[in-house]
This record gives structure tokens, C-alpha cells and sequence, in this order.
């Protein structure tokens, strides 16, 4: 379960700053009322708890359907030569991660996937939203692919 990625030396501009925090409040509110897509595919509104400030934070993110009910999420920031934020939030605390969507709140635990099922969630994400594979071209570090699996109990 280790989140190893470390910050590329190339990418494109992470998105940040006041008004791309307003959006992605604007998203979120929208997500949970009514749920559905954002940019063409599914999305949730991931809850992380903040690494330095144990606050929580909530982002709009897609999702791609996983194995046994799970959801596959990137940490693409875009192809920003960073990492978001969001998952330096969920290395710190990969148990106090929850999701919602379909008008319900779920506990997960979180996995960055690595090696073979790696590869495999990413060609499935690809083949589902191209954009993707672009925002890898764009930077050097490799883009995690986590899973999200609804916590038991």
C-alpha cells in the first residue's frame, strides 16, 4: 500500500490558486446534489484528511469503474510535474478517506496500484478517457493510479 510517487523535474502547470479552488467547491456542491459526470466521465467528490493541517479536504475527481466494486482514481493534476495535493493527503492518511457519490458517503480504504495491476488499471483508464494518456505525455513522473475500495463494518 505504499504511495511512492515522487515530483517529476517536467510537467505541465499544476492547476492552483484562488479561482481553481472556487471551481473545484462549484464541482463539488454540483456533484452532490446532482451527481453524474464532470469534463466527459464519472466523478465523486473524494474526502481526504490534510496532511499538515489534519483538516478535511474535498476535491471533484473522475473515477473509473475497479475490480469487486472499487473505484480507480488518477492523480494526474493534469500532468503537472507534481503530484495533487490530494494524494500526499491520502499517502498520510489512506484510512480516513471517504467518497460520495449517488447521494451517499463511503468509507474507503485507499491503494496506489503498482507493477501488472498498474499496467492493467491504466489501460483501462486510458481506453476510457484518452485525455489521460496525453496528460502522461506531458510529464515525467509516472501518473498513480489508486483504487478505492469501500471499507468493511
Amino acid at each position: 500500500m505504499s504511495f511512492d510517487t515522487r515530483a517529476g523535474a517536467r510537467g505541465a502547470r499544476l492547476p492552483s490558486g484562488p479561482f481553481f479552488r472556487w471551481l473545484n467547491q462549484v464541482a463539488a456542491r454540483r456533484l452532490r446534489r446532482k451527481g453524474g459526470k464532470m469534463m466527459g466521465f464519472n466523478a465523486l467528490v473524494l474526502t481526504t484528511v490534510g496532511r499538515k493541517s489534519g483538516l478535511e479536504r474535498t476535491n471533484p475527481v473522475g473515477w473509473f469503474p475497479g475490480q469487486d466494486g472499487s473505484w480507480l482514481i488518477v492523480a494526474s493534476a493534469a500532468g503537472a510535474a507534481r503530484n495533487p495535493a490530494w494524494y500526499y493527503n491520502i499517502a498520510a492518511h489512506p484510512d480516513k478517506v471517504q467518497v460520495e457519490l449517488d447521494g451517499r458517503k463511503v468509507p474507503v480504504i485507499a491503494e496506489q496500484l503498482h507493477g501488472t495491476e498498474r499496467d492493467e488499471a491504466w489501460r483501462q483508464v486510458t481506453a476510457a478517457a484518452p485525455r489521460f494518456a496525453g496528460y502522461q505525455e506531458k510529464t515525467d513522473r509516472e501518473l498513480p493510479v489508486i483504487r478505492l475500495m469501500p471499507r468493511s463494518g
